[in-house]
């Protein structure tokens, strides 16, 4: 009889003797209460020994895992993309799982988990996502390690991100901008935001030798990373890495601002660190991110109070509305809408923006029905005519 009854504890424990891999092993489990309970786990034992799929209990827990799971993902990407997994596991998901046996995670656990992320706010729809693929996949790997039986991650749906309706400026809007950030140091990046569609991190990685002014061509080969700390060979994506063709206008802003960054290297020679960089400090530093999303929101804010102490001047000749507060990668929404506008084709668009397929324009239906007016217009006055 392979259970027994353990006298002392007046419980009841089994053992199975099996061969795996040319080696003999035991799985010995105590302190079932009744008859029934140890014959059972018994019966499930030898049920997953025999078709190979039995796992041994392990003492590591989850968050052990995590840790040891993280260190492997850091040669396999990019630095920044590895402290916003490191951010998403060490913040969120060690301190609500950590400390739960790997072998103990549970279904139930996992969806508990997202539903309090929800619940409280504490992460984006999109992040609470990136937590749910971070653990499926380290759960498939325990599951190839044989660390577990099977992965509790595949019977949870995937969290749905809401979608947020996309903010853009329109044409005029943008001119508004522009003639408002003139003067600022910082100008060419909204500039090239608005009429290429480059990612912020492209425009600050963005070097002199990257861009063909014979042939109007601005090559995406290296980006800034998301911390401002290291710029990164290559693009966010393989479909990122692209030439992108510029208009005249664009161009002559782009040599005047070659020339402006000529003379201030010339002046600072001595302490000038070239890296040939478009966009650079005073000293030819890269320029965070974070301290071009402060020169943009100031810049919004100041035209705004500009506009309402105009609005509330006696005889003002007209009232203008306030400038819409938008992100600065809401500059490249804009340029997508302004692409559309022009009936470019959703290939000639994603080639542009380095988009992987043509899809992403699904995100912008928002602004079909201006279109749907030009094409009914169009097609009534061809329609009528041949009538």
């Amino acid at each position: 009889m392979p259970w027994y009854e353990d006298e002392k504890t007046k419980t009841y424990y089994f053992k199975v003797n099996y061969k795996e891999d040319g080696k003999y092993k035991q799985v010995l489990r105590r302190g079932f209460k009744t008859k029934k309970e140890v014959k059972a786990a018994m019966a499930e034992a030898e049920d997953q020994i025999n078709k190979k799929k039995f796992i041994q209990k392990s003492n590591k827990s989850f968050g052990d895992f995590l840790t040891s799971y993280l260190n492997d993902k850091k040669m396999n990407v990019k630095s920044s993309t590895w402290k916003m997994y490191a951010s998403l596991v060490n913040n969120h998901v060690i301190p609500s799982l950590g400390m739960k046996n790997i072998q103990s995670i549970t279904p139930r656990n996992l969806q508990d988990f997202y539903n309090e992320l929800h619940e409280k706010g504490s992460l984006s729809d999109e992040n609470i996502q990136k937590c749910h693929t971070l653990i499926n996949d380290a759960m498939k790997q325990a599951k190839a390690w044989k660390e577990i039986g099977d992965n509790p991650a595949e019977l949870v749906k995937r969290p749905v991100a809401r979608k947020k309706e996309m903010q853009v400026w329109t044409l005029e809007e943008s001119h508004r901008f522009l003639d408002a950030a003139k003067d600022d140091r910082y100008y060419i990046v909204s500039l090239l935001a608005l009429t290429t569609g480059m990612r912020q991190g492209e425009i600050l990685g963005l070097r002199w030798k990257d861009v063909d002014f014979e042939n109007k061509i601005i090559s995406i080969t290296q980006i800034l990373s998301h911390d401002g700390k290291e710029l990164q060979a290559g693009a966010k994506t393989v479909s990122g890495s692209r030439p992108i063709r510029i208009d005249n206008h664009t161009l002559e802003i782009l040599e005047k601002h070659r020339r402006k960054m000529k003379e201030e290297k010339m002046i600072r020679r001595d302490v000038y660190q070239d890296l040939d960089l478009v966009v650079a400090t005073s000293l030819g530093n890269p320029v965070s991110l974070r301290n071009i999303n402060r020169s943009f929101s100031r810049i919004v804010e100041n035209l705004n109070t500009h506009v309402q102490k105009s609005n509330g001047l006696r005889g003002a000749a007209r009232q203008q509305d306030p400038l819409k507060k938008i992100r600065f990668h809401d500059l490249r929404h804009s340029h997508v809408t302004f692409l559309i506008k022009n009936r470019e084709t959703p290939q000639a668009i994603a080639e542009r923006l380095g988009w992987s397929d043509t899809r992403m324009i699904d995100n912008y239906a928002h602004i079909t029905p201006d279109i749907q007016e030009d094409t009914a217009d169009s097609f009534g006055k061809s329609f009528y005519k041949g009538g």
